[in-house]
């Protein structure tokens, strides 16, 4: 019987935890809609200036652009032509304006997610009280499910490309943040010490000794950001976002197998030639 009251009184007083995530969502809404409409405002141009840049070549010349990228990036002929190959089979299973669309969105999120995230990892790594207040809190960023972002996006940016750019940019941030942070934390003690016996200032200590000694480390954050931006691609697609992500959830309302399988293939395809890309090549 003890329990049973414990267990009552547990239970008929809740903690208001949703309600007051509506509360504050709704006073956000109600005075905060200069800011929101201001960063949609900046989020569709940078939206459109990337898919501009994405959809004005034709095909074939972007896919020539991309052998070149890889080439440039791996020095392999073996890359250079799966990334041919790649986007010939995705020109000819027809999802070639699909693909832009989410490459539009996967390359929006990671200029964001890079330029706010890397900026963050160094003021994190120089401060190690500021990292340990923001561990919790990029965990929980990591952990709770991505679906759970759309809310706050539709509520404050409507249906569209925008609000499936800021979920996925809040899904994808850690990344950056955590492995810039890594990288400037692993920097040789023995060359700060000797940039310092130099009298090389604090700034000059970033730019010549830290970001150069942590690049590996930025670059894989560049990596898995992207990644991960291009797994939010279907979760996107909920809220309007056009790209590869729409076929598959077209599919899954349907129970279309043929097109699920068709779309699923062409999202594995796109993520094979990123990672291929992406893994920039070591000098020994």
């Amino acid at each position: 019987m003890t329990l049973d009251w414990l267990t009552t009184a547990l239970t008929e007083h809740k903690i208001p935890v949703g309600r007051t995530a509506r509360l504050g969502f709704d006073w956000l809404r109600a005075n905060a809609s200069p800011l929101f409409d201001a960063v949609a405002a900046v989020l569709e141009t940078l939206i459109a200036g990337f898919q501009t840049a994405l959809e004005v070549p034709h095909p074939l010349v972007f896919t020539a652009l991309a052998m070149l990228l890889a080439w440039f990036t791996r020095r392999s002929p073996w890359v250079c032509a799966g990334v041919g190959l790649g986007f010939l089979f995705i020109l000819n299973q027809g999802y070639w304006d699909e693909t832009m669309q989410s490459l539009t969105l996967v390359l929006s999120a990671a200029f964001v997610c890079m330029a706010v995230g890397v900026p963050i990892g160094i003021a994190a790594a120089h401060r190690p009280k500021l990292y340990r207040v923001m561990k919790p809190i990029l965990d929980l960023m990591q952990t709770l499910p991505s679906f759970v972002y759309l809310i706050p996006a539709i509520v404050f940016f409507g249906i569209g490309m925008v609000p499936g750019l800021i979920a996925t940019v809040i899904f994808v941030l850690p990344a950056p943040i955590r492995l810039t942070h890594l990288g400037i934390s692993s920097t040789p003690e023995a060359l700060v010490e000797a940039g310092r016996a130099f009298g090389a200032t604090r700034r000059q200590l970033l730019w010549k000794v830290e970001l150069p000694s942590a690049l590996s480390q930025i670059m894989a954050g560049l990596n898995q950001t992207i990644m991960l931006s291009l797994s939010m691609v279907v979760v996107a697609a909920l809220v309007g976002a056009s790209g590869l992500g729409v076929p598959v959830v077209r599919a899954l309302n349907s129970v279309n197998t043929a097109l699920g399988f068709e779309s699923g293939i062409v999202i594995v395809v796109v993520a094979v030639i990123l990672d291929r890309v992406l893994s920039v090549r070591r000098t020994p």
